[in-house]
């Protein structure tokens, strides 16, 4: 790995001078090959020697000869190796010097490691300092820039020292003869020559070592995210080996104890080759080409081994759970695997669970990731949807036709009405029992990252708000089907993705709450919410600039059923916290404003009012599921109640929206939308300070709750609940700026407007709390 440091300070003159040197060497050696091939070699052939001249004299001349030529060639390829890699250092050190020298004019320091930092922090910044006051997402950018320009120098490092390596051979006598015209294709050869010996190695199933599973993940781990590598990989084991070396990994009926005892290296295995086939999926080349055709093909085979036997399908949808596939290759998967199901079912005459493993031998272990046994194949499938979210969105928005088989008509299948509401998920041994939960937590996976835009664990840094049209055209149908039930989030289990999805929308939640009307999809005139774009316009289209995702009564049931869990009330009441700080800050008046009128305060009293009525909701519907769960006045009760105020401890690391956060200098969070503004930045980082600080009561003080009787507990905490929805306007009146007759004025009317508007949700307004079915 090379050093920033040593790269910023990398003197390539040398390196200059060396490609310079080598250049003159393929002259002169160019010279002597031709000279001994025309000359030496030449006269040799033509010389009538007979006897020992004739069977040794001859070959031992021609193999000289020979050697000038391997000489010339190794002498080129060890300049063009030279040359690319010099060129590759020095365009990245180029890019890394820039780095450096703009990040003073953005207030940012850069340290001898590469550390990231501010020029002069908030905290010791002098009055009336007017210099660069960085962001978070500008940080972001340097530290992505300086890893792009120290992984592009480290690359051609590493592939530059194993083409030398190569080209110098290990024969002491002899030159290697092996040619590069460049250092990227050196690298191709040494990603075939990597792909074959891992090829090799997949040959031996289950019989290899553990030692050699090492090596075969090492060539995985050293050339992920090589494209060239992974369909050279893909290639050389076949989709037939590819296929029969899982269900042998899975077989424990020959008597290895590799995955047994290695069970470790198997899951880092299955993680390794999945994201392998993921990269080589994106490759068009016509070979590459009929692989994806003949996986899809395979689908419906049965791949036997010794004791077990599976279907393609199954086997195949246990190696898409981890890297981004390629979105036509999922969408053609999707729609096969689909079609196949619903043929064996007969339209659904059967169980899903029934014709998966009808027939075959004992099913074998395919999925190693501890979650499942991979029997679903639909769950590896969706794990797939929650990495790729243009394929998850397409999917979701489709029906798929199901052509006629000669048995009855096949009507085109919703892909979303049936994944959620009429598919019976396979039941299988899990990490926490026998059912179905696995299955329904990866479709929960994929319908985030159907909604978001993003991959369903994508890393926070330096995303940004990518929703569409076809992203909220998904969310309305989540709105819709699990607003109208509890039983669906209750039995599924997914409320945790289901209260990520409502963090991504809550802008939109809250310009739905501003509607007074429950049955209207017309916005409230000039409405402070919707996920705008800079000229004010709507993200999701024109219809969408006066028009609701969905109306207000959707927006209640969905917001209220998803808060009924404790995961669930947590993310909403989290994300509700942090965008009300920040659109205050954007929307409120400016602290520094002389004069105030009533109507300055028309947005701020809007965001207020619907912040205060959106958490009534929230801590409302999860006190009433609450009481359903647990027996009056019983210990695990009062436990759950006092949990139900530990969603402060995010802070304004909020958790919003698959996994993402708003951070607390006040970057915008990618899936709060929020305006980027001075003010709103100070106010979440004022709000950071409040969070931080009942977080840290809330711990103190949590044995001193649970000693509370039931109705005392429950009250206390929503009380907590209510000083938890004024944080915000606290941290707003904190702002810097206000004139102290202002600041007075402006805490005062906002907090009696919240409270007013805390009071207008009750329990008889929201949807009854989940009642569990008698067993």
């Amino acid at each position: 790995m090379v050093a920033f440091d040593d790269l910023l300070h990398a003197r390539l003159g040398g390196m200059q001078d060396a490609v310079n040197d080598w250049s003159e060497t393929v002259k002169k050696l160019k010279t002597l090959q031709e000279k001994a091939e025309n000359g030496m070699q030449r006269k040799a052939e033509k010389a009538d020697w007979k006897g020992q001249n004739a069977g040794v004299t001859r070959p031992f001349i021609k193999k000289t000869a020979k050697e000038f030529g391997d000489a010339a060639k190794e002498a080129e390829s060890i300049r063009n190796i030279l040359r690319d890699a010099h060129h590759e250092f020095k365009a990245a050190k180029d890019k890394l010097k820039k780095i450096v020298d703009d990040a003073p004019k953005q207030g940012i320091h850069i340290d001898p490691d590469g550390t990231v930092g501010y020029l002069v922090h908030p905290d010791r910044r002098p009055k009336g300092y007017d210099g660069p006051k960085p962001k978070e997402g500008e940080f972001d950018r340097v530290r992505a820039d300086i890893k792009e320009a120290v992984s592009a120098a480290t690359e051609a490092d590493e592939t530059a020292a194993r083409a030398l390596r190569t080209l110098t051979g290990k024969d002491e006598n002899n030159f290697s003869g092996t040619e590069y015209r460049s250092l990227k294709q050196a690298a191709h050869a040494q990603d075939a020559e990597d792909a074959k010996a891992a090829a090799k190695l997949v040959a031996k199933g289950d019989g290899a070592s553990s030692e050699e599973i090492a090596r075969l993940n090492k060539y995985f781990t050293d050339n992920k995210g090589d494209a060239y590598f992974a369909e050279r990989f893909a290639l050389e084991v076949g989709v037939k080996g590819n296929l029969d070396y899982w269900v042998d990994m899975g077989d424990p009926s020959d008597g290895s104890r590799l995955a047994v005892d290695h069970q470790k290296q198997i899951k880092e295995l299955q993680q390794n080759w999945s994201m392998t086939l993921a990269e080589a999926t994106h490759s068009h080349s016509p070979a590459m080409e009929r692989w994806k055709s003949d996986v899809i093909s395979s689908g419906t085979d049965v791949v036997q081994s010794r004791g077990t036997s599976a279907y393609g399908f199954q086997v195949m949808s246990n190696l898409m759970r981890h890297g981004s596939f390629d979105t036509k290759f999922l969408k053609d998967y999707g729609s096969a695997v689909t079609v196949a199901e619903r043929r064996m079912t007969h339209d659904g005459g059967l169980r899903p669970g029934q014709v998966w493993n009808a027939g075959l031998g004992m099913p074998p272990h395919l999925n190693w990731d501890g979650k499942d046994l991979g029997r679903d194949p639909m769950a590896g499938f969706m794990e797939a949807l929650g990495h790729n979210s243009k394929a998850s969105t397409d999917f979701f928005n489709s029906k798929i036709e199901v052509p006629s088989d000669g048995h009855g008509d096949h009507k085109p299948v919703d892909a979303f009405k049936y994944f959620t509401k009429d598919r019976a998920w396979v039941e299988d041994t899990y990490k926490d029992g026998y059912g179905t939960k696995y299955g329904y937590d990866s479709l929960g996976h994929a319908l985030e990252s159907a909604a978001t835009g993003h991959a369903y664990d994508a890393p926070t840094e330096g995303l940004k708000d990518t929703r569409t049209l076809d992203n909220a055209k998904v969310v309305q149908k989540i709105v819709g089907f699990y607003g109208s039930d509890p039983k669906f989030s209750h039995e599924q289990g997914i409320s945790d993705s289901l209260g990520k999805i409502g963090s991504a929308y809550i802008d939109e939640f809250n310009r739905s709450m501003e509607q007074e009307s429950i049955d209207s999809m017309r916005e409230t005139r000039n409405s402070p919410f919707g996920a705008n774009l800079p000229d004010g316009t709507s993200r999701f289209g024109t219809h969408y600039n006066d028009n609701l995702l969905f109306n207000s009564g959707d927006a209640v049931n969905y917001l209220s059923i998803v808060s009924q869990s404790k995961e669930g009330h947590a993310l909403l009441s989290a994300a509700q916290t942090v965008y009300t700080a920040h659109t205050l800050g954007v929307v409120g008046p400016d602290p520094t404003a002389n004069e105030l009128k009533n109507t300055d305060l028309t947005d701020a009293h809007t965001m207020v009012r619907v912040s205060a009525e959106t958490h009534g909701i929230l801590d409302h519907s999860r006190m009433g599921q609450i009481d359903q769960d647990y027996a009056d006045d019983s210990e695990e009760k009062k436990k759950a109640i006092a949990q139900s105020s530990e969603w402060i401890k995010f802070g304004t690391e909020a958790v919003v929206g698959g996994g993402l956060t708003i951070a607390t200098e006040g970057a915008a969070g990618p899936f709060v939308p929020l305006i980027a503004d001075t003010v709103g930045s100070a106010v979440v980082s004022g709000l950071g300070m409040y969070t931080d600080e009942a977080a840290e009561d809330h711990a103190e003080n949590m044995d001193r709750e649970l000693k509370k009787k039931y109705d005392d507990l429950q009250a206390d905490t929503l009380a907590r609940g209510k000083e938890y929805t004024q944080m915000p306007v606290d941290a707003y009146c904190d702002a810097p700026g206000w004139s102290e007759e202002n600041r007075n004025f402006i805490q005062e009317d906002l907090t009696g407007l919240l409270k007013d508007s805390r009071l207008h949700f009750g329990d008889s307004d929201l949807p009854d709390p989940y009642k569990k079915k008698d067993d």
